[in-house]
């Protein structure tokens, strides 16, 4: 008789799950009943006075606020949206990784090497706001190919900060006197803003601005706040940008945030009179150079980040302060919809 090599296999696996795998669960079950213990799935498999295992949060699943469209412009191939899947937000995270870990200088973590992802608390409770290009796309074994994100924002409105962590500011900068300052107005947090690195252009700079004037218009914001950074950790080798922002830009009283005591840095490192501001203006990341433009001013501070390897900047931008040329410009004009 020729031997049934699947079947004696099968059987063999059977016999093996139920003396090794099966039985002494079991067994385990039974005792536990027998000595008047909760099931394998109760709370007494924690021992008493331990504490309970926490898990990071799961993503939320994020809703489109009712009458905002998710698409907030689009010029050419280049479209700005909202993330509407716990996967468009995976993705902003996997783009965050690429620019902060990989082309900067951030120190990863385990979790953050193991996921090559940049990840927080707040990724649960923000909008995200990403730029895709529907020209290129990334594929995957087992998946239909998907624009790529090239560009991501992350947008946290203060009601939300108000019912979880507070703003993410709240970190670096003292911004409770910001904050009574200016009662009833809505503020926004601007963070974790990234650009890959070919698409670092007027054009993708303009999309963020667009999809953030929309966001903020349907939402009725009247401020928007953030940390900005230059790269490097050496405040006297960033002393000629630190200095210019300190001296030509720095946020009216009843807008002034300071740097926490413990992360205090002084960006008043040059004189006025000795600063050069063409060069000044050169020094500074297109993106700070972008809030300049738009109205923007600084804090009183600077905080050394050692784990993105950044200085960083306090940024507030009164929506009163926009100069009208640029509400024009990212307005409904800017939802300009090219093929």
């Amino acid at each position: 008789m020729v031997p049934n090599f699947a079947r004696d296999a099968s059987q063999a696996w059977l016999n093996g799950w139920e003396a090794h795998v099966h039985a002494p669960f079991a067994r385990f079950k039974q005792k536990r009943a027998e000595a008047g213990l909760p099931g394998l799935y109760g709370r007494g498999l924690i021992p008493p006075g331990a504490a309970p295992i926490k898990f990071k949060p799961r993503l939320r699943k994020p809703l489109a606020a009712p009458g905002l469209d998710p698409s907030l412009g689009r010029i050419g191939n280049l479209e700005v949206r909202l993330a509407t899947t716990v996967s468009e937000i995976r993705r902003a995270q996997r783009l965050r990784y690429r620019v902060f870990y990989e082309e900067m200088s951030a120190v990863a973590t385990g979790m953050t090497l193991l996921s090559r992802r940049d990840i927080d608390d707040y990724d649960t409770v923000c909008d995200h706001l990403l730029v895709i290009d529907h020209a290129a796309t990334e594929a995957k074994p087992f998946r239909r190919p998907r624009p790529k994100v090239v560009g991501t924002y992350r947008l946290l409105r203060q009601e939300a900060a108000d019912r979880n962590f507070g703003f993410y500011t709240a970190g670096e900068y003292d911004i409770g006197p910001l904050l009574a300052a200016n009662p009833g107005k809505r503020f926004l947090e601007l963070g974790r803003s990234c650009v890959l690195k070919p698409y670092r252009t007027k054009r993708t700079v303009e999309l963020l601005w667009a999809g953030i004037w929309a966001y903020v218009q349907h939402h009725r914001i009247d401020a928007m706040l953030g940390c900005a950074s230059l790269e490097g950790t050496d405040p006297d080798r960033l002393a000629l940008p630190l200095s210019f922002l300190h001296h030509h830009a720095r946020a009216p009283e009843a807008w002034q945030a300071r740097a926490l005591p413990e992360r205090y840095v002084s960006m008043n490192r040059m004189s006025r009179e000795s600063i050069d501001p063409k060069a000044a203006l050169q020094a500074l990341p297109p993106l700070i150079k972008g809030y300049l433009r738009v109205g923007a001013t600084f804090g009183d501070g600077a905080v050394i980040d050692r784990q993105f390897g950044t200085t960083d900047v306090f940024v507030v931008l009164p929506v009163s302060a926009i100069a009208s040329r640029y509400i024009d410009h990212f307005g409904p004009a800017a939802n300009r919809r090219a093929a």
